[in-house]
């Protein structure tokens, strides 16, 4: 299959964290943003490992402009990205446990033994796929280089990472943390946006909590 078939329900499964517009976000605390927020959460937030988001991404290239929904689910041992709308084949889903991820359309299910060698299998080009899970959380993926900017509250205003710039535009409280509700994210001509309408700390969906061994970055 050519590249640019597969770039639209591939490219935007794996390409940013996305998400599909459900029920409503967490009632927002009395007071907004405080200073010593960001780093009175940084246990918490480093520690969460299981979440489910809704929302919807914009995608950008140099040759289109296109949006979805997606739905994310994450465990420590399994995550599951559904994506639906105008990217195209109308259902995509990006499934990863340990040592295989798997990408099932219309087309048919392919597998690889991670995200990056799916991409390169299938694209023939790969981007560092395994540090999303970090970046939604506004945290940069541990054991890399990064460079990092803060707002005047000290919560972070742009990440650098794997030649990645992520941009954090808004903030929505959930359960107990402030989580980013809008990301800019740029990597040469391409420019993903996510709006994020529902965080739900702590909560997956039933496959996401399967037992597993090891965990799927």
């Amino acid at each position: 299959m050519a590249c640019k078939q597969w770039w639209q329900p591939l490219g935007a499964l794996i390409l940013v964290a996305w998400l599909a517009g459900c029920a409503g976000q967490a009632p927002a605390p009395d007071v907004p943003r405080q200073p010593d927020d960001w780093q009175r959460q940084q246990d918490e937030l480093t520690a969460l490992d299981t979440w489910s988001l809704a929302g919807k991404v914009g995608l950008r290239t140099a040759d289109d402009s296109r949006s979805a929904n997606l739905d994310w689910s994450q465990a420590p041992n399994h995550y599951r990205m559904l994506i639906s709308g105008p990217f195209g084949a109308g259902r995509s889903v990006l499934e990863g446990r340990q040592g295989a991820v798997t990408l099932t359309t219309g087309d048919g299910r392919f597998e690889a033994a991670s995200p990056e060698a799916l991409m390169q299998q299938q694209l023939g080009w790969s981007l560092p796929i395994s540090a999303l899970d970090s970046w939604v959380r506004g945290l940069p993926a541990p054991g890399r280089a990064h460079q990092q900017t803060d707002d005047e509250l000290g919560f972070p205003k742009t990440l650098s990472q794997d030649g990645w710039t992520i941009r954090y535009r808004d903030w929505t409280y959930a359960g107990s943390l402030w989580l980013p509700s809008r990301l800019i994210m740029t990597y040469d001509d391409i420019r993903a946006t996510l709006v994020v309408n529902q965080w739900q700390p702590g909560v997956g969906s039933d496959d996401a909590s399967e037992e597993t061994p090891g965990a799927t970055q």
